[in-house]
């Protein structure tokens, strides 16, 4: 068994601010994905590598939270750090973060300060490029992997479905912001103070909104410290045993877990395509059926930029309004053991609206059928208003997507970790001295954000029954991680082979040779809009799969 010192707690007056400082972190690590995501690939372009190049770079992406989520998180499992198992690791990734961006935008000048051949310069500067983007993937891997590992950690399990909801919202906060910088002019805005291009400036920014939002989160949060750890390896965590380790735990996951991971996998292959192409299809869909004849459109890949992004700042806002509005209407899964005491007066009108509402399990259902509809519909779209509409409506199941697989998964990890451990409390006269939990209910209450007068938040020990403490919710995490970055492989080899079909060449749209409104072929299909369809099938899959959680 486990013992710990400490009690979780979160600073903040009410609720809300609780939450809103625990899942603060979300907020820098969807900015710097943005960031990343949108103009990463036309700077290395920029450099000189060529369209395959840059997509061998992006699979770092993945790779790395297949590799990095599953190893941080047991390693964070198994820490004894004063400071608690999560913190120091978001702290340490969030300055890598910051200094890859930071050296990231301004690479030439770092190059030409040391390098003064131009040849030369230019090898470097691509190979440091290359070097800090997969430094970025793979520090905010681990960042993101311990980011969701304290909510699950802090959290009672009557709360999962709560903090998985906030964190929902602040990662679309996050988006909405960072498409909302892309679209200004920033080097107008700021001058030249920042760096004298709009990439420059975002990768500053970034840098500083990443310190800023883990900085809060990690001020705000304290955590449980583990003394020691149950089922603790002999010889201690080398890398083999690691690897060891996440692979027997793998293969033996609990047959709701493994579940969980079966209708994330489907899902997310439905979504990859989604994520990377839809701004690229909203532009070359105005090209194709909107675009004036007599407009000579001499920047057609800036034109489709703008246009692809205006279309995710809606979508992100819908998705930012989403996971305000829905949560409130869909049943937790623990409200069935959890009892809510309303207001007396209000009592029968909550008890009627309780019966009526979904719980998140067919909430689920519904956003892989509503998702698999859009992009079953994106084949037939034939202007980019409809095709601006379709992506705005993915925004809703997206922020489902979000929290549901998150609450499930903390859910399911606490009862796993709800087996009687030790805590440590410090008494006043300097003893210690060590007390089992007695039951769940009890546990649930002394690990609510408001302790009462006895637990005050803040307080550095706990001298009374703790309750389940996602003690694995690392391991579980990443392991849940490797199912949903297997098939962003998967998704990425079906593009290709459908590319490789329908537009082995340049796409018909940024075609330099004729007007793109000339050269564009209406006749023939769009190969993103391919990709999407063969993603909805995905998600119907991904449909049945979740709703076969309901009997596991």
């Amino acid at each position: 068994m486990s013992t710990w010192t400490g009690q979780p707690s979160v600073k903040g007056s009410s609720e809300s601010m609780r939450m809103i400082f625990l899942t603060c972190v979300s907020i820098g690590i969807t900015f710097t994905w943005g960031v990343e995501m949108t103009y990463c690939t036309p700077y290395l372009l920029s450099l000189g590598l060529t369209k395959g190049q840059t997509s061998m770079v992006w699979l770092a992406g993945p790779i790395s939270g297949m590799i990095v989520q599953p190893i941080i998180g047991v390693i964070a499992d198994r820490s004894r750090s004063r400071w608690g198992r999560r913190r120091p690791v978001i702290v340490i990734g969030s300055v890598i973060v910051a200094l890859s961006l930071l050296t990231l935008g301004f690479t030439k000048e770092l190059v030409a300060y040391f390098v003064s051949d131009k040849s030369l310069a230019r090898g470097v500067t691509i190979f440091l490029a290359v070097l800090t983007i997969c430094s970025v993937d793979f520090s905010i891997n681990a960042v993101m992997s311990c980011a969701r590992s304290l909510v699950v950690d802090t959290l009672p399990i009557h709360k999962q479905q709560v903090g998985a909801a906030w964190a929902s919202r602040m990662g679309s906060l996050g988006h909405i912001i960072g498409y909302g910088m892309g679209a200004l002019d920033l080097v107008q805005l700021f001058g030249p103070t920042l760096g004298d291009t709009q990439f420059k400036q975002l990768t500053v920014i970034a840098a500083l909104g990443m310190l800023a939002t883990s900085g809060i989160t990690c001020w705000a949060v304290s955590e449980r410290v583990l003394i020691t750890a149950r089922h603790e390896p002999r010889g201690g965590q080398g890398p083999f045993k690691v690897v060891h380790q996440i692979w027997s735990t793998i293969i033996t996951l609990p047959p709701r877990i493994r579940g969980i991971c079966y209708a994330v996998f489907w899902s997310w292959i439905g979504w990859f395509p989604f994520i990377i192409y839809s701004s690229t299809w909203v532009g070359e869909t105005y090209f194709r059926y909107n675009v004036p004849p007599n407009v000579d459109t001499k920047d057609a890949l800036g034109d489709m930029g703008r246009i692809g992004s205006t279309a995710l700042t809606v979508y992100s806002t819908v998705a930012f309004i989403s996971a305000w509005v829905l949560p409130p209407f869909i049943r937790a899964p623990e409200d069935d053991t959890f009892t809510h005491r309303p207001p007396a007066s209000i009592a029968r009108w909550v008890e009627l609206f309780n019966k009526v509402k979904p719980d998140l399990l067919t909430a689920w259902v519904a956003s892989h059928i509503v998702f698999a509809f859009t992009m079953a519909m994106t084949p037939f779209a034939s202007s980019f208003r409809v095709a601006t509409l379709l992506v705005a409506l993915c925004g809703i199941p997206w922020s489902i997507v979000m929290w549901a697989p998150s609450t499930f998964m903390g859910i399911e990890v606490n009862k796993l970790s709800g087996s009687p451990d030790l805590v440590l409390g410090s008494q006043p006269n300097g003893g210690a001295h060590h007390q089992r939990r007695r039951s769940t209910a009890s546990s649930i209450e002394l690990l609510r954000l408001e302790h009462g007068d006895s637990h005050v938040p803040g307080s550095p020990t706990a001298t009374g029954p703790v309750g389940s403490t996602g003690e694995l919710s690392g391991i579980y995490f990443g392991i849940m991680n490797i199912y949903t970055t297997i098939p962003q492989l998967i998704s990425t080899l079906m593009s290709t082979v459908v590319f490789g079909f329908l537009e082995p060449g340049k796409s018909p749209e940024l075609a330099h040779d004729a007007h793109p409104s000339e050269q564009a072929n209406t006749d023939g299909p769009n190969a993103i809009a391919v990709c999407m369809f063969l993603g909805a099938i995905s998600s119907c899959i991904a449909a049945v799969v979740t709703k076969k959680l309901k009997y596991l």
